[in-house]
């Protein structure tokens, strides 16, 4: 039977640097799923990563949470980080990763926790707000991609989906080249940049070809409907994930305020403004509930 993570004691910031677990993994419909646990203590909270990226993408807030007593966990969905990675496309989908969340929790017996993630993570959270409202605190929303990325997607995705497809031992080439490059001297943007070239052409190509079948996010009357304390977080200039997508989203959720970030790599480069308001937010979700206005937007600095 699942536990109740209120139950569970906090723990002092100062003991939680040190728990920090090693990779671990759990089986989900016959396939591995990697995570990582960060800290201890009764306020859960579960981190996904963008597109073709890994769980160290969030490896800095984690460690930022986990400092002022939350139990974060951070996850590679199928197709990422170190996870499985079959080839098949039908293997993937939001929906999909939305149950994975789902098997997490259940492994690690946390009834319910703050779910959140970037881009594909975002939309990955939405899914659970659809599939299993009962077990989200609270939804971090970083770049959710909606009706107004469609476009922007396109153009993004369907090059990188090709070329993943026609030209893989040249994508194969270039991955094994750029896992030459130590990591303990790369910023944490360029990680990301490298996960996304060291990553195997035919596993990638599939979750981008098993995303572009199914559908991005629940409908947009499907989103009237959540009732969840969600903290979104949009920034300009940015055609996957447009400012406009956020702003919808704010105005569709009845319990949400919007953070406008300076720039797509403002919580990797410079975190410590936004890090600040999503400790916030992880506080009032997991304190005693009380129905209140729906908060204002909240511009950059």
């Amino acid at each position: 039977m699942a536990r109740d993570t209120a139950s569970l004691p906090a723990v002092p910031p100062a003991a939680v640097r040190r728990i920090i677990t090693p990779m671990s993994h759990f089986t989900h419909q016959g396939q591995r799923i990697a995570y990582t646990e960060h800290g201890s203590g009764k306020k859960a909270c579960v981190l996904l990563p963008g597109l073709l990226t890994s769980q160290r993408m969030h490896e800095g807030l984690a460690r930022s949470l986990a400092d002022e007593g939350a139990y974060v966990i951070t996850m590679d969905p199928l197709g990422h980080g170190e996870s499985d990675k079959p080839v098949e496309m039908w293997h993937y989908s939001m929906r999909a990763y939305a149950q994975e969340v789902i098997g997490l929790l259940d492994h690690l017996e946390i009834e319910s926790a703050v779910v959140g993630g970037a881009s594909l993570g975002a939309n990955t959270t939405l899914e659970v707000a659809s599939a299993a409202p009962e077990r989200l605190k609270g939804m971090i929303l970083e770049m959710p991609v909606l009706e107004s990325a469609l476009l922007g997607c396109a153009m993004a995705f369907t090059p990188l989906m090709c070329a993943q497809t026609f030209a893989a031992p040249l994508m194969r080439a270039s991955g094994r080249i750029a896992g030459l490059v130590p990591r303990r001297f790369v910023p944490l943007v360029g990680e990301i940049a490298l996960d996304w070239i060291e990553q195997d052409p035919e596993p990638g190509s599939a979750v981008l070809q098993g995303l572009f079948f199914g559908r991005v996010a629940p409908p947009r009357e499907e989103r009237r409907t959540f009732e969840h304390p969600s903290l979104i977080i949009g920034h300009p200039r940015d055609p996957v994930h447009p400012f406009s997508d956020a702003g919808l989203l704010n105005r569709e959720l009845k319990n949400s305020q919007l953070l406008r970030a300076n720039s797509v790599l403002e919580l990797r480069s410079r975190p410590e403004r936004l890090t600040g308001e999503i400790k916030q937010f992880v506080d009032q979700c997991w304190a005693p509930r009380k129905r209140a206005a729906k908060p204002r937007a909240v511009s950059a600095a």
